[in-house]
Order: C-alpha cells, then sequence, then structure tokens
C-alpha cells in the first residue's frame, strides 16, 4: 500500500497538540461527524478547537482546579474529544468510563478516582447512574452532554466558558506553554477479568508516543475517513483516533453497533478499528449469502468462499491472481459496495482472530492488520505494519519503534519505553508488581517471536495451569482452535489439577441448523440438536480433527456442549470482551464436576 505524504514535522508531546495540528495543516470541514436517524452532522476544526476551548474556560468558571478529575459516561460521540481536551487544556484529569459497568464497578470508580465532576451522555444513563450517586460520600457534579433545560448540561457549561473567556484564556495559553509531557492526561479503569477495576494512569507522553508510533504505519491521510464504534473510553480507540488526528484523518461516530454496516456505508468508509468479535458478525453475514443463491451463482460465490478462506497474500502465481480479481469482479466487489465501496485498512486487537477471517477480507481488499497491547502500555506492543505491506497472520506484528520488548525466562512478555504508564491510582503495591526496578511491565502475557520479529501471543502466564500429570496446557492456545470451527461460537479450556483436558463450548445454532437441513434432519431444535445421534458424531469430528494438531496430553476430552451465549450482559465477558474465567467456571460448575466424575 502507498503512503501518504501529506504528513507533518510535528511530533505530538500533549495531547491538546493535535489541535494545533489540525488548525495548522487540516483545517478540514469533517474532522468529526456524528451520526442520528442515518444523518450525518459534521463538525469542522475550527468547530473542534472552539468546543474544547469553550469546554476548558467553562470547567474553570465552575471551580475545578488541576488536578480534578472528571469523568465522562457516554457512547462515541465528538463531545467526547472536546471533554478530553477541555479537560487536558484545563490541567483537568479526565476519567472517561464503559456506559455499561454495573452500578458496584460505578460506585468504586466514583468514589476511587476522587471524581468532581460527572459528564453522562444521555438522560437514560442518568438514570443508570442514581443508584451509585446515591451511594457517595460526597457530592459529585452531574452533567448531561446531550441538551437540556431542566439539568445542567455541556450546552450550559460552554455558554458560561463563552462568556467568561476574558477571565481565563490566559490561564489555557500558560498551560498549553506550561504542560510537561510527563503531567497525567488520564485514568482509565481496566475492567478486568477479575477483582476491583484498577486506574491506569497515563501521562500525555504515555498517549502521544504510542499514536504517534502506530501512525507512522498508516498508509491513509488527510483525504480519508474512519468510523469510530470501538468505545473510545478504551485505550485502544482513543489512541487511534489521536492518530487519525494527527494525520487529519476524519473520524466519523457510527450512531450504534446496530448501525455499523448502514453507517461504513453512508460514510464511504476507509476503514475502522474492530475487535475480532465484530469482524466474526461480518464474516457470518457474508457466509449467509451463499444461502441466498442457487444455480451456477451458487458455485461461483462458494468457490470464491473457499478461495477466500484460504488466501495466501504472498502468492504471485498469475494463474491464483486471475482467479483472484475474477472472484473480486463476481463476489468481493459485492461486498465492498455493500459497506462503502471503498478498498479499507481495519486493525483488530483485542484478542485473536480466526485466521480464516483473516485470509478471507484481505482477498476481499478489507485488510486486517493485528495488534496487540494493553492499557497499562497506552496501550500498542506491537502491530502489522501495512506501510511495509508486511501482515504476518497468526502474529501481532513487529514491536512499535522506540519500544523495548524481551521475554522472561518463563516466556513472560516484558515490555519498556515512553508508552509504559505511570502507575496505577493509589496502588503503589501493584504498580511495584507489575513494573520492575529496571522499568519493565510485565504483560502477563506468554508469547514468542516468530522470525525473530512477529510478535506471537500464546497464552496469559496466570490462565496456564498443570494436569495432574503435571504436564502444562495453555488454554487460550486450545480455545482458539476450537473457536475457528464454524459450528463452535466460544470455547473455556477445563482441567486444573486434573487427568486430562476438557472444555464447555458453546454451539453455533445457525450453522448447526443448517447442516441439520442439508443433511436431511429437517428442522430440530436445539435440545433435539444436542441429542441426535448424527450432531453428536459431527462434533466428535470436528474435535478430533483438532485433536491431531495437539499434543497427546492437550486432548480435548468429554467436552460438555451448550447452546449458551457469554456476553458482557450476563458477565461471562469483560467490557473488553475477554473471558471472565472464574465467572465461567462457577456457572458451570456442576458441568464440569460430572466432566471428571464419570
Amino acid at each position: 500500500m502507498q503512503t501518504m505524504n501529506n504528513r507533518t514535522n510535528i511530533v505530538p508531546t500533549r495531547t491538546f497538540d493535535y489541535l494545533t495540528i489540525l488548525k495548522e495543516h487540516y483545517p478540514k470541514d469533517d474532522i468529526f461527524a456524528a451520526c442520528k436517524g442515518g444523518e450525518w452532522t459534521r463538525y469542522s476544526v475550527d468547530d473542534y478547537i472552539t468546543a474544547s476551548r469553550e469546554t476548558a474556560y467553562g470547567l474553570l468558571a465552575r471551580g475545578y482546579r488541576p488536578g480534578d478529575k472528571i469523568i465522562s459516561i457516554t457512547a462515541n460521540r465528538p463531545e467526547w474529544n472536546f471533554l478530553d481536551m477541555g479537560c487536558t487544556l484545563a490541567r483537568l484529569i479526565y476519567v472517561p468510563i464503559y456506559p455499561t459497568l454495573s452500578t458496584e464497578d460505578f460506585t468504586f470508580i466514583f468514589n476511587h478516582s476522587d471524581a468532581r465532576a460527572i459528564f453522562v451522555g444521555t438522560a437514560v444513563l442518568r438514570r443508570k447512574i442514581q443508584a451509585a450517586l446515591a451511594a457517595q460520600e460526597r457530592p459529585i457534579d452531574v452533567w448531561l452532554i446531550d441538551d437540556s433545560d431542566d439539568q445542567p448540561c455541556m450546552r450550559q457549561l460552554r455558554e458560561l466558558g463563552r462568556s467568561s473567556w476574558k477571565d481565563w484564556e490566559s490561564i489555557i495559553d500558560n498551560n498549553i506553554h506550561d504542560v510537561s509531557p510527563d503531567d497525567v492526561a488520564t485514568i482509565i479503569y481496566t475492567s478486568g477479568t477479575t477483582g476491583r477495576p484498577k486506574g491506569v494512569m497515563l501521562t500525555h507522553r504515555n498517549l502521544t508516543f504510542d499514536a504517534h508510533a502506530h501512525a507512522m504505519y498508516q498508509v491513509f491521510g488527510v483525504k480519508h475517513r474512519m468510523l469510530s464504534f470501538l468505545p473510545l473510553c478504551h485505550c485502544y480507540e482513543r489512541t487511534m483516533n489521536y492518530e487519525y488526528q494527527e494525520l487529519g484523518i476524519s473520524i466519523y461516530y457510527a450512531e450504534g453497533l446496530a448501525t455499523i454496516q448502514r453507517d461504513l456505508a453512508s460514510c464511504h468508509a476507509d476503514g475502522f478499528s474492530a475487535v475480532p468479535r465484530v469482524l466474526e458478525t461480518f464474516y457470518e453475514k457474508f457466509r449467509q449469502q451463499e444461502n441466498n443463491l442457487r444455480g451456477l451463482k451458487k458455485k461461483i460465490y462458494h468457490a470464491a468462499w473457499e478461495f477466500g478462506n484460504t488466501y495466501d497474500n504472498y502468492n504471485r502465481n498469475p494463474v491464483y491472481r486471475r482467479r483472484l480479481r475474477l472472484f473480486d469482479r463476481l463476489v468481493y466487489s459485492k461486498w465492498r459496495a455493500a459497506i462503502g465501496g471503498h478498498t479499507m485498512i481495519i486493525i483488530s486487537g483485542g484478542s485473536s482472530i480466526k485466521p480464516s477471517i483473516v485470509r478471507l477480507f484481505n482477498a476481499a481488499k478489507l485488510h486486517i492488520f493485528e495488534g496487540y497491547g494493553m492499557s497499562e502500555t497506552s496501550p500498542v506492543i506491537a502491530v502489522n505494519n501495512p506501510t511495509e505491506g508486511v501482515n504476518k497472520m497468526g502474529t501481532a506484528g513487529k514491536p512499535i519503534d522506540g519500544a523495548e520488548l524481551t521475554f522472561a525466562d518463563d516466556g513472560e512478555i516484558l515490555v519498556r519505553g515512553p508508552h509504559v504508564m505511570k502507575g496505577y491510582y493509589k496502588d503503589p503495591a501493584e504498580t511495584a508488581r507489575i513494573i520492575d526496578a529496571d522499568g519493565w511491565l510485565h504483560t502477563g502475557d506468554i508469547g514468542t517471536l516468530v522470525e525473530g520479529k512477529y510478535l506471537k501471543i500464546t497464552d496469559r502466564k496466570k490462565e496456564i495451569f498443570k494436569l495432574s500429570s503435571g504436564k502444562y496446557i495453555a488454554p487460550q492456545l486450545l480455545e482458539t482452535k476450537i473457536n475457528d470451527s464454524p459450528y463452535f461460537d466460544a470455547s473455556i479450556i477445563v482441567g486444573e489439577n486434573q487427568k486430562f483436558a476438557s472444555a464447555i463450548i458453546c454451539l453455533n445454532y445457525a450453522h448447526l441448523d443448517r447442516w441439520a437441513a442439508s443433511n436431511g434432519l429437517g428442522k430440530l431444535s436445539k435440545d433435539e440438536l444436542l441429542a441426535h445421534p448424527a450432531v453428536a458424531k459431527l462434533l466428535s469430528r470436528e474435535i478430533e480433527a483438532i485433536d491431531r494438531t495437539l499434543a497427546d496430553y492437550e486432548a480435548i476430552k468429554r467436552p460438555v456442549y451448550v447452546f449458551d451465549e457469554w456476553t458482557t450482559a450476563n458477565g461471562m465477558l469483560s467490557q473488553t470482551l475477554k473471558l471472565r474465567r472464574a465467572v465461567i467456571l462457577r456457572h458451570y460448575a456442576d458441568q464440569i464436576e460430572r466432566i471428571y466424575s464419570k
């Protein structure tokens, strides 16, 4: 891919430096756009700067002072950025949190962060946090981001800032001069798979260093636009937004997760950031289109599907490339047309993604580049690099420039560099546990370098367990293999201190239903599918195929199949869609006991 050559020579070191970059180099009319009812409202760079300044003036006029914590609870929208910049211009600490948290977590974060104010997106969210507010021992100001005549709202704050700007302009100008890159800009509360959330303190340098590092890998620029829908309160999407601002890329905020396809099409996006679960949804929709075809069209579609699922990006054989062009004209181009028509760059993070999805999307010019990171490293540690034209499938790519990476004796990934957090808020003991005396952050992940340079994550250190035989099981490795089957949606490996490894496996009803219909079983309920001998044989064959790729002691025996869905709502997944293993194991304790009591 060709890199855009309209980059600036300015390297940001404070988050509000993006305002200067945009003003001086990319004074465009649509740095942001918000969607409501399918219609886009666009915000220019001047709108952004004005709103950020007015927010900063208003915050100071209301009595908030340097170091005060300001929480936001909202879906992605341009106002999120106005608050982000307004807070840092006023030397306040921005604390964005997930709107989907429990009352218990809201209560904890409101108290632990010492928040002076909370900006909440909607009246619905305002009601959701009422119980947590009532449990606070000190008053916290609450502002609506939506407009309101009967509650304090952001419009009123900006009006206050606009009317009092003369009182605060010199203070903000001095802040721009005086704020150090090493000042804390934000606290991000990790969702966590166990225990209480921890407040990750990130400095201006942490955020801007990391965003700049992956901005240097971006091939798009001022003429392009990206759709944003992953939560901005998570460091991943946040620094992607900073990357886009550094490069003058327009950011269009989806109306919601249910409107992603519509919004991609209507804004003609050139890409987006995602987690594997989102891409799996697209993959499934592409797969299902074959069911609506008949005859020759169905055969062509199936051939294109099979070709894409095994696509080799580095196969330059002329016959192979002709087949690719044929399938692109007949099938893949139709997929792109349905989501805006453009060749795309898609960054995938959060967890591993099925190789077949990466191959298929790359064949369709929806280029997926996998990365790896954590909130404590602002977050990107490694990512595949579009500017090099290299996408090493199954890896997270090379470590970003300027970061150091090594491995402990047990294979744990250690990271050091300007992107490593300042520490956990109010928790020096936990900070010392994760960052050693030499400055190495211990990620808790086990990995290796493929070909000596591409980082591959193999498991979580604390999730590896021993069988009673003394053999170690790395559950993520096995779960990835299981989840690669179209019949399996999710899985968790069990067997600590037992004789063998087993699994709880969530089945994909849609795939099994189609298989049953095509094999003459008719329409079966979920219970009937679980009880049918032919289905049992199918599932056994899938597991046996997986076992053939494993060591003997890793073989999955006596798996339990369920038609359950694991979500953040039912507590089985964290806010970043990782398995909450302790919760899942408790939920299936009876089934697990039966596995090993036979």
